[in-house]
């Protein structure tokens, strides 16, 4: 058995216990679980449906970005659980690129840093509802304004904002968050400082951070671990993958990452390098859909992702679905404001 983060019937976080294997004994029978209802106690009494924490979030939120202009971004586009796009949601918070996404709470998101449309690198923060819905800005610590930063949930209910940019270049600067989305101190980074890189959840409760630019515009394949206390792990002494940056990364498949698309100096790529849940990454994968930069990702459905939006010389609003097994689809037809350098996260058990 294994044990996972869900809600009784009044909202309250509790501990469920869940088989750790897909095949259990059911009705006198094996059979796959696809769901279920499980008696709890945790200081009281009550019952859960376990299905939606046992499989992931639901839908997921992309926000914020530019045009690569004069204009710059706030709004938002939800995401079904079946991986349909919905027309723009009018922009709450400040207009910003360069922003940084992760879900937390186990059915919230965060929407975090960013590059104003006042000129400066931000610490600005705003909650996402487990309805999709946006809150006001509040303050991140002082002196950790960065933008082109990446964050990915851990721990099975936290997340964490690290790497990104400033004027001053690429830093390597840590910022853990609760589970109640309460951003905390600047932690000196660990690896090599770098930007406009990428990070998703593998394995359950660890993270993943990889690729990027660093501070003498060099691109890298470099990938970093995260326990599930947020330690952040020196680089990986192998480097697997084309070097690149720009590019997106989301949880599939329950445990495993998917990076994909991104840049050089070269031009843009579809490429994508699957991560398997103990945080080894696969060669290159050959790209599906039109290469890009700039784009965003993230879980939907329980096990399947969505990558979105992006620019390859023309600003766009396609998106493409990933399987449960990793498989990246064709193009769809783009919905809502077309922008790039935006952010994505998972929210919602239902």
């Amino acid at each position: 058995m294994r044990r996972i983060v869900g809600k009784d019937k009044k909202g309250r976080s509790v501990l469920i216990n869940v088989p750790s294997y897909d095949e259990i004994y059911v009705n006198n029978q094996f059979g796959l679980l696809t769901a279920y209802d499980i008696a709890i106690s945790s200081n009281g009494s009550g019952s859960a449906d376990a299905s939606a924490a046992a499989s992931g979030t639901q839908k997921a939120i992309f926000g914020y970005g530019w045009n690569g202009s004069s204009t710059y971004y706030s709004i938002t586009n939800l995401v079904s659980n079946t991986g349909i796009v919905a027309t723009d949601t009018t922009g709450v918070g400040t207009t910003r690129y360069g922003v940084a996404a992760a879900g937390y709470g186990t059915d919230k998101a965060i929407f975090g840093y960013g590059f104003t449309n006042s000129f400066s690198d931000s610490t600005i923060i705003n909650l996402v509802s487990n309805t999709g819905v946006v809150a006001t800005d509040t303050s991140g610590p002082m002196f950790g304004n960065r933008r082109q930063i990446a964050a990915a949930g851990y721990g099975t209910d936290k997340a964490i904002f690290s790497y990104g940019g400033s004027s001053g270049g690429a830093v390597y600067l840590t910022n853990l968050v609760s589970n109640t989305g309460v951003v905390g101190a600047n932690t000196t980074g660990v690896g090599t400082s770098r930007q406009s890189l990428a990070a998703a959840g593998y394995g359950t409760d660890k993270a993943i951070f990889g690729f990027g630019v660093d501070f003498s515009f060099n691109n890298l394949a470099t990938t970093n671990l995260i326990s599930n206390t947020g330690i952040v792990a020196s680089n990986q002494a192998a480097l697997t993958g084309t070097v690149r940056r720009e590019l997106a990364a989301a949880s599939y498949g329950n445990d495993k990452v998917i990076f994909g698309y991104g840049r050089d100096a070269s031009g843009y790529y579809s490429t994508t390098n699957l991560v398997s849940n103990t945080g080894v990454v696969a060669t290159n994968t050959t790209g599906v859909g039109t290469a890009r930069a700039g784009l965003a990702a993230a879980g939907y459905g329980g096990d399947k992702a969505i990558f979105g939006y992006g620019e390859n010389g023309t600003v766009r609003s396609m998106t493409n679905l990933v399987s449960n097994t990793g498989v990246v689809a064709t193009d769809t037809t783009g919905v809502g404001t077309a922008r790039y350098a935006l952010a994505a996260a998972g929210y919602s058990l239902s």
